[in-house]
Formats: structure tokens, C-alpha cells, sequence
């Protein structure tokens, strides 16, 4: 048994450092121009772990893509732990989410997924129900605890949430295409559409 716990600790190792290897490279010289051999020349063990572990390339990127897919549920679900009022909250949710999701290799991973969804609709449909789905479910969650209470505002949850989450996913969408040609997204700006969502909802204090 403690051979196989081993055994067991050193593949999970091994494998964290080949995603993080991956997404490296990745993000720094594309995933069409990175091969197994410079993910393996980085992370060191051999290629036959790396087809093991994931089978192929586009196992890997499944893995470098996924294994972070659910960091903004797990963020909103920490800030609104935290008790403050809801404005203040959501203040809080769209300033740190926004510097998450416009973190440069969030953002050149972003522009992989899409290749990559184009070739591979499902792909495409898991990658948006473990992310985007995800984020505005617990957003929606958030906005039925406030209704039910007895928090007054504008509008169902469920289409505050989308409303809400667009303010930032649609930063994170201009900047993933037009690569800085649209110039770079601000947390000021964010600050005002925030402000101008609180005041439409009825949130605001």
C-alpha cells in the first residue's frame, strides 16, 4: 500500500508539472508551435508520462484548460462569504474576477480556446458549462439569497447575473481578439459600469 501511495503522489507530481509546463509554452509561443518534446524538455520525465497521463496534445490542453475552469466560481463564492453589503460586494466580485480574467496568460489561453473550439464544438460546450456557466450560476445564487432576504432590486437573478457577468467577460472577450488594438481594459472603467449596474439594479447603497 505505501508503494502505491508513492507510486500514486509522484505521478500526481509529475503531472502538475507537465501542466504547468504546457501551460507555459502554451501561452508563450502558441499551442500549434509547441510540441510534447519542448513540454517534456521542460518539465522533465519523458514523453511516454506525458501520453500516460493524457493520451495526446489535445488531452494535455484539455487538462491546462480545465484544471482552472472553475477559479471564478470559487472567488465569487469567497467574497460573498466574507458578509459585506451587496453593493459593496459586487464591487468587490467585478474588480477581482476582472483581474483574474485579464491576467495576460488568461487571456492568450482564451485565445486558444477559441481556436480550438472552433475545430471541436464539444470542447467548445464544456469549456463554456465549467466556466462561464459556472461563474454566472453562482452569481445567480448570490442575487436569489440577497432576494429571498428581502434585498430590493431591478430585474430576476438570473438575468442580473448575466447582466452583471458580461460587464467583465465582455473586457476579457475584446481583449482576447483585438490583442490591445481596442486598448487595454481598466479597472476604472470597470469601477463606472459597476457603479452604473448597482444604480440600474437598485443595489446601490
Amino acid at each position: 500500500m505505501i508503494e502505491t501511495a508513492t507510486e500514486t503522489d509522484r505521478l500526481d507530481r509529475r503531472r502538475q508539472a507537465i501542466v504547468e509546463s504546457a501551460r507555459a509554452l502554451f501561452v508563450e509561443q502558441g499551442f500549434e508551435r509547441t510540441t510534447l518534446g519542448h513540454i517534456v524538455d521542460r518539465a522533465g520525465g519523458s514523453l511516454a508520462t506525458v501520453y500516460k497521463l493524457f493520451g495526446n496534445k489535445e488531452g494535455l490542453l484539455d487538462a491546462v484548460v480545465f484544471d482552472q475552469a472553475g477559479s471564478g466560481e470559487s472567488l465569487i463564492r469567497e467574497v460573498a462569504s466574507e458578509g459585506a453589503l451587496p453593493a459593496e460586494t459586487l464591487r468587490r466580485i467585478a474588480a477581482k474576477l476582472h483581474q483574474r480574467l485579464l491576467d495576460p496568460g488568461e487571456v492568450a489561453l482564451v485565445r486558444i480556446v477559441i481556436a480550438r473550439s472552433i475545430e471541436d464544438p464539444t470542447f467548445a460546450r464544456r469549456f463554456f458549462e465549467t466556466t462561464a456557466m459556472c461563474t454566472r450560476q453562482a452569481l445567480e445564487r448570490i442575487f436569489v439569497a440577497w432576494s429571498e432576504a428581502g434585498v430590493a432590486m431591478e430585474g430576476d437573478p438570473e438575468m442580473l447575473a448575466e447582466i452583471f457577468l458580461g460587464l467583465i467577460i465582455s473586457d476579457l472577450q475584446t481583449e482576447a481578439i483585438s490583442h490591445g488594438v481596442a486598448g487595454k481594459p481598466s479597472q476604472e472603467r470597470l469601477a463606472l459600469r459597476t457603479e452604473f449596474f448597482l444604480k440600474g439594479s437598485g443595489l446601490l447603497e
